[in-house]
């Protein structure tokens, strides 16, 4: 499984850097392409609650960065 990330930033907001580096710490990857970080889960079996509770940890990581963000997993 893994969880995609696309991040939009305002200019009045964070820097991309400190933003990256808050994600890369989480484990997520900066990628190329439709999103800008992937985070592969080490097991393909991850529950529900799993995918909210790792939303939420992402969600706390970009508080008070004024940035916008959409989380989709496969």
């Amino acid at each position: 499984m893994k969880t995609y990330l696309k991040i939009m930033f305002n200019s009045e907001g964070a820097l991309p850097s400190e933003i990256k580096d808050s994600l890369l710490n989480m484990g997520f990857e900066a990628t190329k392409g439709n999103y800008d970080f992937v985070y592969d889960w080490p097991t393909n079996t991850a529950e529900v609650n799993e995918l909210v509770f790792f939303a939420d940890k992402v969600h706390a990581a970009l508080r008070g960065s004024n940035v916008y963000f959409s989380i989709e997993t496969i």
